[in-house]
């Protein structure tokens, strides 16, 4: 395997951020490489631009076994000449500079940890040094969730070098992080939770009084969903109980993580993907696609600085810039041409839903444009398309399948998604065991198991039908 392939190979599986970490690196040690979008130093003349295209000039090659041009007719409208136009006087694969537009917000501001925020508050609160000693202590053992972690005791223990300290003096500094926002922070239990969010209630909330006692006491018949149970130890009837129970699932019982401690990550689309009518277009996002050229001064270098040591370093650096410019040029067209045809075979997919997704494996696309399933697999990964049902890594339309009883395939994909629709109209107070979801898929011909529906909804992050169950 040349060293040329390899970098080709390599850049097939790179993400779009790995993509343009790599772009850089290659920007900071090859001279011969720029970004479009870099004014020349110096005004370039004619006769630098023919010794440029000459230095440009090499012979075609095929990677992976796959040529490095589009075929003339496509499954759906997509054409490379579309989405990449050459810029005069330089090697260019990328889109021309009139179009600014920003698709997505590409960076975001730092976000606050909780314990920053908790900080912050501590230090408005006037606290003599013993109570800033102990809240500081205290706020380092809350978790992201917003729960201490530690006892009173551990809490003493930690401060006894510059403190002696008993849980007594730590419970009223406790009291007061407590009340804190976000609201139910500080707390031990998830019970002690809930009682700090109904404290800082107005007294005139409906259900309060109720809700306080059920927390307190009848807590894990809640959770066990026992709302019989509830009715006859709180006294109240349903619709008194339905008004009680809203009332504490209103509540956060992880207020922690109401407070970001990270900047949030956008995705940024490989692939984009339209509809025209009838017809589904399909292009390469140019924002996320390096914009590179070689530099035309710098080529021209190579055609006059004769047979010395110089010479042979910038004829080093051109070769390298070709190879790397054919590499990415051949990426992005693999990349176009495996997006292309996944998205004719999902046509019913993106038009009608989850539900109509076909099944799919990586060799029924290697084998239609004669690829190797490895580089299908590397084209795949880390790829995003942009759709007009949301944003899907590529890897997502390839699923497989169970048979039906008409002989045929449904893909898994549309099995997740004809549960969820099962679950979404339920009875609520009757909810479908994974037994019964199976029975019913079987009368629609989908011949599953008791124990793939319950791999498929707990994959979807479903409840089972007991933690399913609601007051009605």
């Amino acid at each position: 395997m040349t060293p040329q392939l390899q970098q080709a190979i390599r850049l097939l599986q790179l993400s779009s951020l790995d993509l343009e970490a790599e772009v850089q690196a290659i920007l900071d040690s090859n001279l011969m490489l720029e970004r479009t979008d870099e004014p020349q130093e110096l005004p370039v003349l004619p006769e630098t631009l023919a010794a440029q295209a000459a230095a440009d000039a090499g012979p075609e090659t095929e990677i992976d076994g796959t040529a490095s041009t589009l075929p003339d007719e496509l499954p759906v409208d997509s054409a490379w000449e579309d989405i990449y136009e050459p810029s005069d006087g330089a090697t260019s694969y990328s889109r021309g500079e009139e179009e600014d537009w920003d698709l997505y917000e590409r960076y975001a501001g730092d976000g606050e940890s909780l314990r920053d925020y908790l900080y912050w508050q501590m230090r408005l609160t006037p606290f003599d040094e013993r109570d800033l000693a102990i809240a500081t202590a205290i706020i380092d053992a809350i978790n992201e969730a917003g729960y201490l972690t530690l006892s009173l005791d551990d809490l003493c223990e930690g401060l006894r070098e510059e403190y002696a300290l008993t849980p007594a003096d730590i419970e009223p500094v406790l009291k007061l992080v407590q009340h804190f926002d976000p609201q139910g922070v500080g707390a031990r239990t998830p019970a002690e939770c809930l009682l700090l969010q109904l404290e800082a209630l107005p007294r005139e909330t409906p259900w309060l009084g109720e809700a306080r006692r059920l927390v307190e006491l009848h807590l894990e018949l809640l959770a066990d969903r026992d709302f019989n149970g509830l009715m006859r130890r709180l006294k109240v009837s349903r619709e008194d109980l339905q008004g009680i129970v809203a009332l504490i699932q209103s509540l956060n019982p992880h207020p922690g993580e109401r407070v970001s401690n990270s900047a949030p990550q956008y995705i940024v689309p490989d692939v984009l993907v339209s509809r025209n009518r009838k017809t589904w277009r399909v292009e390469l996002n140019p924002e996320s696609t390096p914009k590179l050229r070689i530099n035309a001064r710098y080529a021209a270098l190579t055609r006059q600085a004769g047979h010395n040591g110089d010479a042979a370093y910038l004829k080093n650096h051109l070769q390298e810039a070709r190879w790397f410019l054919k590499s990415l040029q051949n990426r992005n067209e693999t990349l176009l041409k495996v997006a292309t045809s996944i998205v004719e075979r999902q046509r019913d997919f993106l038009e009608r839903g989850d539900e109509f997704m076909k099944p799919l494996i990586l060799r029924d696309i290697a084998e239609e444009l004669s690829m190797h399933e490895s580089t299908i697999s590397r084209v795949t990964t880390q790829k995003y398309m942009y759709t007009p049902r949301g944003i899907y890594e590529l890897k997502f339309f390839f699923s497989s399948h169970v048979g039906t009883s008409d002989g045929g395939e449904c893909s898994s994909t549309a099995i997740r998604a004809m549960i969820r629709k099962l679950i979404q109209t339920e009875e609520p107070g009757k909810p479908l065991s994974d037994d019964k979801i199976a029975k019913l898929l079987d009368e629609e011909g989908i011949q599953v198991a008791r124990r793939t529906v319950a791999k498929y909804r707990e994959a979807m992050s479903i409840p089972s039908s007991s933690d399913r169950k609601r007051l009605v």
